[in-house]
């Protein structure tokens, strides 16, 4: 079996890379522009912490939004709203594997992120197979996550608002449209592949009989 790199040593070698590349840019602004390397160093030092500090604000305002909703419940009744559309979705799965489904999803379209991957973890996890190879509902999963229907884009909001937008939440309604778009196409497309994969193993148990 071909070595698959642990999540440590992919960690080590970007590490090694952005060290390579930070190293490579003072070396070569020392050598096209030495007065400038210093202080365009300090300055982006400067701008970085000030933007992060701007994210921590925004970021702040958002989960405080965000715990409203969960003590009010409503993050709850989300999640039993997409529950008759995650079974019908997600056929034959574990009920385990559905409740971590359905708060992966609706974390996801409510911006709280670490929610969502925690979530989703569990749901992979809870759906591991013994050969290695990920059933149709895991690629469904990953790919409903990666597309996410977006109610509220809170990290795009933010990175607008901290780069000075006058108006950092009129993407809402962009961000709707084309994230169900961008859902609803990735979902069909894995359907089409899942149904394409299974006639064609049909066809090859079919073909081995003698």
């Amino acid at each position: 079996m071909p070595h698959t790199p642990r999540p440590r040593q992919v960690n080590c070698y970007m590490n090694v890379a952005f060290t390579a590349l930070v190293l490579l840019s003072l070396s070569l602004m020392t050598v096209v522009h030495p007065a400038d390397a210093l202080p365009t160093m300090i300055s982006g030092v400067a701008n970085a912490i000030t933007l992060c500090l701007k994210l921590t604000a925004i970021y702040a305002g958002w989960l405080s939004v965000l715990k409203m909703m969960e003590a009010t419940g409503l993050d709850k009744k989300l999640s039993r709203g997409l529950r008759p559309i995650i079974r019908r979705i997600f056929k034959g799965e574990k009920e385990e594997s559905y409740d971590y489904i359905t708060v992966n999803l609706s974390a996801d379209m409510l911006g709280m992120g670490g929610v969502a991957t925690a979530a989703g973890i569990k749901a992979m996890t809870s759906r591991c197979p013994e050969d290695g190879r990920a059933p149709d509902n895991m690629r469904l999963l990953l790919v409903l996550t990666a597309t996410s229907v977006q109610l509220i884009p809170a990290t795009v909001i933010a990175l607008r608002a901290a780069g000075g937008s006058s108006n950092a939440a009129s993407i809402l309604l962009p961000t709707l449209i084309s994230t169900t778009v961008a859902t609803l196409c990735g979902a069909l497309l894995c359907k089409v592949f899942a149904l394409k994969a299974r006639t064609s193993r049909h066809k090859t148990k079919d073909g081995a009989k003698p």
